[in-house]
Formats: structure tokens, C-alpha cells, sequence
């Protein structure tokens, strides 16, 4: 079951951090990422962002411990909600030294 909870948890953090990368992609803008701020590496880095989320899940056998993985899935998709929400990755890239997109 601890597989289950730490790959799901895993899985949700991942999918969600795919989503502004993947929608700012493919809408053309730039938002930070650590490959560069460029919309085409927001929309490879949110595609890579699922495939990882869903090979974290096939891996944690959801279907033998299904609630312990929805909740622990919902957990990482609620704190990469609040992390964005917070604006964390323009944190992260001011931290890290990391140029902003040109907004």
C-alpha cells in the first residue's frame, strides 16, 4: 500500500505541474520551466510531465489499493495546485537564477 500512496502522490504532482507548461505551450506564451522559458519547451515539458504521471501510475497499482492512491493523487494535485497558484515556479526561477519569461 505504500507504493501505492507514494507513486500516486507522485503521480499527482506530476500531471498537475503538466498542466500550466502543456496550456501555456500550446497557447504560445512562455512560462518558467528549467529547459527554457520558450512556449515549444513548455509543451514538450507538459506532454513529458503526463507520460510521467501515467507510468507513476501503472506502477503503483492503483486498482489493488484504490482509495489510499485517489487520495494520496488528490493530495499532490492540491499541493502542485497551491504551488502554482502561489506563483512557485516565478519564485523557483528567481531563486535558482533562472531568466523570467518575457511577459
Amino acid at each position: 500500500m505504500v507504493q501505492a500512496i507514494v507513486l500516486a502522490f507522485l503521480a499527482g504532482l506530476m500531471g498537475l505541474n503538466g498542466v500550466p507548461h502543456f496550456v501555456t505551450g500550446i497557447t504560445g506564451r512562455e512560462f518558467p520551466n528549467l529547459t527554457g522559458n520558450s512556449a515549444t519547451n513548455n509543451a514538450v515539458g507538459g506532454l513529458a510531465a503526463f507520460a510521467i504521471a501515467a507510468v507513476l501510475l501503472t506502477f503503483a497499482h492503483v486498482s489493488t489499493h484504490p482509495w489510499a492512491a485517489l487520495v494520496a493523487g488528490a493530495f499532490g494535485a492540491v499541493l502542485m495546485t497551491v504551488f502554482h497558484a502561489r506563483r512557485g515556479a516565478y519564485w523557483m526561477s528567481r531563486r535558482f537564477g533562472r531568466p523570467l519569461p518575457d511577459v
